[in-house]
């Protein structure tokens, strides 16, 4: 086992035009695959921007990208656009690379790969050590990465993070041949890659973690007036809402309803960085949901949710009997093919097909169902079948 202490892994700091330009043109100078990689700063910023950008390649080099001082990446994305893109759970990355114009063509997700080959564990550390017996340290993944200037011992962990990715790609299809598997990879790389964001959606308010304990429609516009007055703050500071108090002391406030400013500060519950310092505004929400006329529907207009599956069983027997024998079925296949079975058919699909199935059962009807409910091509081959006959058996 080679300790992460023993390599020796060295990087160049991008941070003007002149410096970029000169990056890509070693880049598109080497040979092979590119190591991509970005760094955010989840839970602490507003905005899920990239504010560190790495990128290596055999022949080139290891590059680290500043996108706080670079205003333009279009060379970057000239030099490299064309060529395969490897990063370890591309979800991660793709769309704050994309805010700043780097769009890759096609990808290698190593992440995405182990979790097809069966890994039992598939984080960066876990699947270098086994496939490169190379022992990294866990560090810095969770950091600020908005601060400035980023410390050495970062910059070092980010430059041989992506430094081992074009190793790591080569050691994760040699796996995925073995197993057979290199045509679906690459089927699932395809779909994260051009996977369409979310739709915003239309009342975000709703997904207050504890959300669903509220009743009534003045809690909850006193829930979304509390939720809007933090919003807009967050985004005025560029800080992550749960850094000015966390949904569980909005919550809290809803359902204690206070008659005044006080009341609200002398709650214990009703805590966080910016709870006190910002009372008069969080009053001032609290004093307008209790006060509107504009109270919200008690669900989002025009929503027919699919009922929680675990009352199937007593309120919507048959659908509780398909679901029941599909699953069945699917997981005696993915155990077969050795692929987990969210990767084989995501749980979700799964409920969503038993809930509402094809009017006529057939092998076919339900390929078509699958497709609709955004099934790839390998997954609905190796399932309409089976589920078909899942369905045809409970009936």
């Amino acid at each position: 086992m080679v300790e992460q202490s023993e390599l020796n892994t060295s990087w160049s700091m991008v941070t003007s035009a002149e410096e970029l330009d000169r990056a890509a043109d070693a880049l598109a100078g080497g040979h092979g695959p590119i190591g991509v990689d970005a760094e955010r700063a989840s839970g602490y910023t507003y905005r899920s921007n990239a504010y560190l950008v790495q990128a290596s390649r055999r022949g080139s080099g290891t590059f680290l990208f500043d996108p706080t001082e670079i205003t333009d990446f279009s060379a970057l994305s000239d030099a490299i656009g064309d060529e395969e893109w490897i990063f370890h759970a591309a979800s991660q990355d793709l769309a704050c690379l994309a805010e700043i114009g780097l769009v890759p063509s096609r990808i290698f997700d190593t992440e995405l790969a182990t979790r097809l080959l069966g890994f039992d564990r598939v984080g960066l550390g876990a699947v270098v050590e086994r496939l490169l017996g190379i022992s990294l340290k866990k560090a810095h993944s969770a950091a600020d990465w908005s601060t400035r200037p980023l410390p050495e011992s970062w910059l070092e962990y980010a430059a041989l993070d992506v430094a081992l990715l074009p190793d790591l790609r080569d050691a994760v299809a040699a796996e995925l041949a073995e197993q057979e598997k290199e045509a679906i990879a690459f089927e699932e790389f395809e779909a994260v890659r051009t996977k369409a964001p979310k739709a915003p959606a239309t009342e975000p308010w709703r997904k207050l973690a504890g959300g669903g304990r509220l009743s009534g429609q003045r809690s909850l516009a006193i829930a979304r007036e509390l939720w809007t007055a933090r919003d807009s703050l967050a985004r005025e500071r560029d800080v992550a809402p749960g850094r000015l108090f966390p949904d569980a002391s909005l919550i809290a406030a809803v359902k204690a309803n206070p008659r005044s400013q006080g009341e609200l500060a002398a709650m214990k519950a009703f805590h966080g960085r910016a709870s006190r310092t910002e009372l008069p505004r969080w009053w001032a929400a609290v004093l307008l949901g209790k006060t509107t006329d504009d109270l919200p529907n008690l669900r989002v207009p025009g929503e027919k949710p699919m009922p929680h599956h675990r009352g199937w069983a007593e309120r919507h027997p048959e659908a509780a009997a398909r679901l029941a024998a599909a699953r069945a079925v699917v997981e005696a296949e993915a155990e077969a093919r050795q692929v987990p079975i969210e990767n084989l058919l995501t749980p979700d699909l799964l409920r969503r097909l038993a809930w509402q199935p094809p009017a006529e059962i057939t092998a076919d009807s339900v390929n078509s169902a699958l497709a609709d409910l955004g099934a790839r091509p390998w997954q609905r081959e190796a399932t309409s079948t089976i589920i078909a006959a899942a369905f045809v058996e409970v009936a």
